[in-house]
């Protein structure tokens, strides 16, 4: 069937030939912006999105925003009104400030091949950036055709070689002249890898280049720009052979995901007044075996996330009976873009956990099962070092927990206290100091017996201390912001070599480190975050690492071999996600879960191919854990928002047999910011048998 494609819906036509007239191009997308409503196309979503789904970041028809920065004027760039009597896209920022991340929008397929791209754009000034992009692979490498000054260019665009500078590889320029805010009909045709560029009938740019053979297209401004109409066309052939392959993708897919368990509804919960973001705790709170749930109500104190603490702590079981509660809920407290420190951890060896916590400038030991206070202290004053802006404080509020072992007992028994940014406390189980030390600190540490001497080590941001808090090497004079997660963890297949210093280093990018501080790849993929080490490929040797952009850049993902060599990426997204390691299936093989959204998420495999979607009933999908709460060795998903949470687990659970047990990192070492790191371990490995599952017969 010929679909007659109405504008503003993209179709790709399915059926050889596309049903178009000989000799006529069959269209891709059509879209002149009559059939949105007036307004933004994304309001101010700020560091929510770094780990939050959020509804603002969803696709508009066929249209994503895919860059945005935290500033208010660059989250409301993209707007839809009416101009002169025709509807516009515009793109209503200045950001010529900011070469790193450019204001874009992007719609169509990547498996979109040759084409031929048309929109009409006014620029409303010359001294800025304004065009268009074919064959889009993400927001940091495409093929640019538009104006800049007094000329206009089709330029190669990867990314960056150096801090903030990409790489951009002029394929033509040519001097041309227009009047600000004339509209100008670009044309880009790119066929095998030559590329015809036109503006109107006054320049034509021609090149040849085969970096990017497929890819979507997008429009991009770096100055306030008016797109009126875009159109995507390609031969009737060419059409039928991106649907064929299309086709072949959704059919792949559709076949992996119905070899998969499907995910069903195991448990659902009311967080009403008490829910959070991603402010949860997982533990056994009351001392009967099974995980329980802490969920930290924050408040801020500004500016921004810089000073914040818990001000409420509620203790449920997944069966929602409230434990007990410290503090009082509040509704209007459950937004979070930041850590705040408490954790679930037996600190005194006793068999029973306990809750640490910072609250009112104390940290604090509680029961877990009761939530009554063990011991506190103050916590540490703060430094005269500290930036003004913390100073508002006498004492330290507290930014993160991590336990480790320095004293070499056996147990993580000693814990790190660390500010925002710039200074952190070690303490013994007794909250007794032990030693403090001052770093670029990034967001979240990571322990380890590095030397073997039975004590653990500290990486901490770029730098690794010793048990008695020295500084054994830094990377702080080779690289600026921060560091958002940290890993110690051999990739390599080799059991007698030694393990990596993996971080996501925000704009430096994402780096894999030796234990004497060498950095042994580097790779300048924007703001990187959200690190995770798994087992993704049974075909590849070791394990397989992942990092995901943000920040400008939003929603690529980066995936790494046990080398640290790059050897896949792809955009399924345009905002962040702790992408944790998941077992699914119980096979050796483990998905990275994006988002439950049943449209824009799912879990993915190490291929970029999406695996598994959530079944479309309603469930809450801002947020999402992962962890094994039946006992048959698989993975849950835990899903909610402030006012419900849900979980899933397989159509197929109970599962008995030898099923794959990963080791992960410890659950008392919690965060928004950790590194995700899960080895591999099967159920037959452990003495102890894993506890019956609690899931009801289906």
């Amino acid at each position: 069937m010929l679909h007659l494609v109405p504008r503003s819906l993209v179709v790709l036509l399915a059926i050889s030939g596309c049903g178009a007239v000989a000799g006529e191009p069959a269209v891709l997308l059509d879209d002149d912006f009559a059939s949105y409503r007036s307004g933004v196309w994304l309001g101010v979503v700020d560091a929510h999105a770094e780990y939050h789904y959020l509804h603002e970041t969803a696709p508009h028809g066929p249209w994503s925003v895919s860059t945005f920065r935290s500033t208010i004027p660059f989250q409301r760039a993209w707007r839809i009104f009416s101009d002169q009597g025709s509807r516009v896209l515009s793109q209503t920022h200045d950001n010529r400030k900011d070469r790193h991340a450019h204001p874009m929008v992007v719609a169509g397929d990547p498996l979109w091949t040759d084409y031929t791209l048309e929109v009409d754009f006014a620029p409303s000034a010359m001294h800025g950036r304004s065009g268009v992009i074919a064959r889009y692979r993400n927001d940091r490498c495409y093929y640019f055709f538009g104006v800049e000054g007094n000329k206009a260019s089709l330029r190669m665009v990867q990314h960056e070689t150096a801090f903030r500078q990409p790489l951009e590889k002029i394929l033509a320029e040519q001097e041309f002249s227009f009047s600000p805010g004339e509209f100008l009909h670009a044309t880009v045709k790119v066929e095998g890898r030559r590329i015809l560029a036109t503006l109107g009938d006054k320049l034509s740019l021609t090149a040849d280049d085969d970096t990017y053979p497929a890819g979507r297209v997008a429009l991009v401004a770096d100055v306030p720009t008016l797109y009126r109409h875009v159109r995507v066309t390609a031969t009737a052939a060419q059409a039928a052979r991106t649907a064929a392959l299309v086709a072949e993708r959704e059919r792949a897919e559709a076949q992996l995901q119905a070899a998969n368990p499907t995910p069903v509804l195991w448990k659902r919960i009311k967080t009403e007044t008490f829910g959070a973001g991603r402010n949860l705790r997982f533990g056994d709170l009351d001392g009967d075996g099974d995980l329980d749930i802490l969920i930290g109500q924050v408040v801020h104190h500004g500016p921004k996330d810089r000073n914040s603490e818990l001000s409420c702590l509620t203790a449920i079981t997944f069966d929602g009976e409230m434990l007990w509660q410290i503090g009082e809920p509040d509704a209007w407290k459950q937004h979070l873009t930041n850590d705040v420190a408490f954790q679930i951890h037996d600190l005194d060896g006793d068999g029973r956990n306990e809750v640490v916590y910072t609250m009112h400038q104390e940290l604090i030991v509680a029961d877990a099962a009761t939530g009554k206070t063990k011991q506190k202290v103050a916590t540490p004053e703060m430094p005269a070092t500290a930036e003004p802006v913390y100073r508002k404080f006498p004492r330290v509020l507290g930014d993160a927990l991590l336990f480790a072992d320095f004293r070499g007992v056996g147990r993580a028994t000693d814990l790190v206290l660390k500010d925002r940014y710039w200074h952190f406390w070690a303490f013994d189980s007794q909250l007794k100091p032990l030693w403090n030390a001052r770093a670029n600190t990034g967001h979240y540490p990571t322990a380890a017996d590095i030397d073997g001497d039975g004590r653990d080590e500290l990486a901490i941001g770029y730098s690794l201390f010793d048990h008695q808090g020295r500084k054994l090497w830094t990377l702080e004079n080779e690289l600026q912001d921060h560091a958002d997660g940290v890993a110690i963890v051999r990739m390599s297949p080799d059991e007698k070599a030694p393990p990596w210093i993996y971080v996501c280093a925000s704009d430096e990018g994402a780096y894999f480190a030796d234990l004497k501080g060498n950095i042994v790849r580097r790779h300048r993929i924007g703001h990187a975050q959200n690190p995770t080490v798994a087992n993704l490929r049974d075909d590849l040797p070791g394990l397989e690492a992942l990092s995901m952009s943000f920040w400008g850049n939003q929603g690529i993902i980066n995936l790494y071999d046990s080398r640290g060599e790059a050897y896949y990426d792809f955009e399924p997204c345009q905002h962040g996600s702790m992408c944790f390691p998941t077992n699914w299936t119980g096979r050796s093989e483990e998905f990275i879960m994006l988002t439950p959204n049943p449209q824009d998420g799912g879990m993915f495999d190490g291929l970029g191919r999406r695996v598994v979607r959530f079944p479309d009933d309603g469930h809450p999908d801002m947020c999402n854990a992962v962890l094994d709460l039946t006992g048959d060795c698989r993975d849950e998903i835990v899903v909610w928002d402030p006012h419900e949470l849900w979980v899933y687990t397989q159509n197929d659970n109970p599962r008995s047999g030898r099923l794959y047990r990963p080791r992960r990192n410890p659950l008392y070492n919690y965060s928004n910011y950790q590194a995700s790191v899960s080895t591999p371990g099967w159920s037959d490995d452990d003495a102890k048998a894993a506890k019956p599952a609690k899931v009801p017969a289906r």
